[in-house]
């Protein structure tokens, strides 16, 4: 039975690839008096918020906040710009881009749901969650789709299930290519704020995130970053939408509003991420991404574990997937790992429950953050029974050595 009222001693370590620790600032930013969500003072904030946010996905463009998880601005994003029966291409990357595609079908859409096929020694079952998408066979899809059939092509940017990331530019390029007029929409519910990523100079229609991960907050905050291509869609899409419509949004938005009662609270601690991301550059937010996730794969490569990612070009600078020996329990292990160390670590997922455990490196977290979330890998590890080649933990500690983060006072310029 579980208690909930065992707290043991020191901090929780919360290495799972989202929800992300969540920084004391931004807790005590939340932890403001409610305001009235129709006064002046609230009219500030969402300004002050949707402006900011803006510059985060990197657009010129509206940006709709719904108090929701990334679930409901999958939602939006198709309910808003596709009608019953719409065909949408749907690449397969993980267990998330399967989800958003079970969704598309529940809606009354058309999916069709394509994949990497090739063999894989480490997972026979699911060769094509190691790789990202592949742009080429997008566009010959669409080149076949003479009578424009597709009206939407929907991808995942950064694959929480996996640690595969995917070159969104690479499949803009490949729409264009053949001149076909599908809208593009991206999830980069896990990839906002940890990797780079630019809705409008990638020419992204509906950009899909969310708040619990590189932005550093509590669930509950999602969005939909738009295009004018994703607005004028939205005027002749006859899915039904109320709660998720754009129109009323963004019309309310200019004065800093929303048509319902919004997250108050949540965006109190969305203004403090944003002024954190905005004081530490995004820039620097995600080398400093990248530079953990190249001390993390260090680590594994030292155990000679097999990454989930199988292609170097395409590593999560937000997450690794490390794969068990076979006959191994990844779940056996990730539970012992929690019950010693009081460290949680993400799941397999899908196709992959039982065979792999993730290493969360997102947000507010350190070089120490790590080095001792893979101190509990390691012996966690060691005690469920897995051979490693070497020490992980060792590798990390070189690879943040040769490679320093900038000194703190550089970032406090």
């Amino acid at each position: 039975m579980l208690n909930l009222d065992f707290h043991p001693t020191g901090r929780h370590f919360l290495q799972i690839p989202g929800p992300s620790p969540v920084p004391d600032r931004i807790l005590r930013a939340m932890s403001l008096p409610t305001i009235d969500h129709r006064g002046p003072e609230f009219g500030a904030l969402g300004r002050k918020v949707l402006a900011g946010i803006a510059q985060v996905f990197k657009t010129r463009h509206p940006v709709a906040i719904y108090p929701a998880s990334g679930t409901g601005a999958w939602e939006a994003a198709l309910a808003n710009t596709l009608s019953p029966g719409d065909s949408v291409l749907m690449y397969e990357t993980g267990h998330f881009a399967t989800l958003w595609s079970k969704m598309a079908t529940r809606l009354g859409l058309v999916p069709e749901f394509i994949a990497w096929q090739g063999e894989d020694k480490d997972l026979p079952n699911a060769p094509s969650w190691r790789r990202g998408v592949q742009a080429d066979m997008i566009e010959a899809h669409l080149r076949a789709d003479d009578g424009h059939r597709i009206k939407a092509v929907c991808v995942v940017h950064n694959e929480t299930s996996t640690g595969v990331t995917s070159d969104i530019a690479a499949v803009r390029k490949a729409i264009d290519a053949v001149r076909h007029p599908a809208l593009l929409m991206v999830d980069t519910i896990s990839g906002l704020a940890s990797a780079d990523y630019r809705h409008d100079e990638w020419g992204v229609d509906v950009t899909v995130s969310g708040s619990q991960k590189g932005l550093m907050l509590p669930p509950g905050i999602s969005f939909n970053a738009l295009s004018p291509r994703a607005l004028e869609a939205s005027k002749a899409a006859k899915l039904p939408r109320a709660f998720w419509a754009w129109d009323e949004i963004v019309a309310m938005n200019k004065d800093g509003y929303w048509p319902y009662t919004p997250n108050t609270n949540l965006l109190y601690g969305l203004s403090e991420s944003l002024d954190m991301l905005e004081a530490e550059g995004l820039a620097n937010v995600f080398a400093r991404h990248q530079r953990w996730g190249a001390g993390v794969r260090a680590a594994v490569q030292a155990w000679g574990l097999p990454i989930q990612c199988a292609d170097p070009a395409v590593y999560s600078p937000v997450l690794t997937g490390v794969i068990m020996p076979p006959g191994i329990d990844a779940d056996a292990v990730r539970l012992r790992i929690y019950e010693r160390f009081d460290l949680s670590l993400g799941t397999g997922l899908g196709k992959l429950k039982g065979r792999m455990f993730r290493i969360g490196h997102l947000g507010d977290s350190n070089d120490l953050t790590l080095i001792a979330t893979l101190a509990g890998c390691e012996m966690g590890m060691k005690l469920a029974g897995v051979k490693l080649a070497g020490s992980g933990v060792d590798a990390a500690m070189k690879h943040f050595a040769e490679h320093a983060a900038p000194p703190l006072a550089a970032l406090q310029r």
